[in-house]
């Protein structure tokens, strides 16, 4: 059977949704509609509804959701069911913030190893995990079975890092730098620009405070 071509906009909502049946099941709270949910999460009952039926549904006539149900198996889809081996390409203040997230292994990240060029951090450890140097970083991957690598570098130097780390064999690129990879079809990356984030919510801030201004302010516009 083909599978199903699922958008960007419903991938990008599943982690949501796994966070709000998380918190739910900390609650204790065993099943809910898709209006609960939506109020919740502040998007339409329809739009829930729509989502999870591309998985299949998920939902009963008349009964809901089973919240710890569709917990696991939207877990299953975004992967979360199994262990990811994770290492990360520099050490700095944002790597280290990486490493020490604890929530990651929750999740099944697993971060084993670090690497720098900067040799004062070479040999320290984050967490238990001792930063090498990148002279190490191919044997690295190829002796534990990297999937996932996390680039946390200037941006002059990324693209040269992804290529030895797509020559050797890592699928999966974390891309904090600010640049966009070229890397092969076969190879996912996932851009994570702070910056650009950072101007985005400075967009919308703006927005509503300079339309604040305009409707109260002395020189409201017609």
């Amino acid at each position: 059977m083909e599978r199903k071509e699922i958008s960007k906009a419903v991938i990008t909502r599943l982690p949501r949704y796994y966070r709000y049946l998380d918190e739910l099941l900390e609650e204790g709270v065993e099943r809910i509609s898709s209006g609960e949910l939506s109020k919740r999460m502040k998007v339409t009952a329809s739009q829930i509804r729509q989502d999870l039926n591309n998985f299949g549904g998920f939902g009963q006539q008349g009964y809901g959701y089973n919240v710890e149900y569709l917990y696991e198996e939207i877990g299953k889809i975004l992967g979360l069911d199994r262990r990811h081996s994770l290492i990360i390409i520099g050490s700095g203040n944002l790597g280290q913030a990486i490493a020490n997230y604890g929530n990651f292994e929750r999740r099944g990240f697993v971060v084993n190893g670090m690497f720098d060029v900067d040799r004062e951090l070479i040999g320290s450890t984050v967490r238990g995990i001792r930063i090498r140097g990148m002279e190490e970083l191919e044997d690295f991957i190829r002796d534990n079975d990297v999937q996932i690598a996390a680039l946390t570098i200037p941006k002059t130097q990324a693209p040269a890092v992804a290529d030895r780390l797509v020559a050797a064999g890592v699928k999966a690129i974390w891309n904090f730098a600010h640049i966009d990879l070229t890397v092969p079809d076969d190879v996912v990356v996932e851009n994570v620009h702070l910056s650009e984030s950072l101007m985005r919510l400075s967009y919308l801030f703006c927005s509503k405070r300079d339309g604040k201004h305009k409707r109260t302010g002395g020189m409201e516009e017609s």
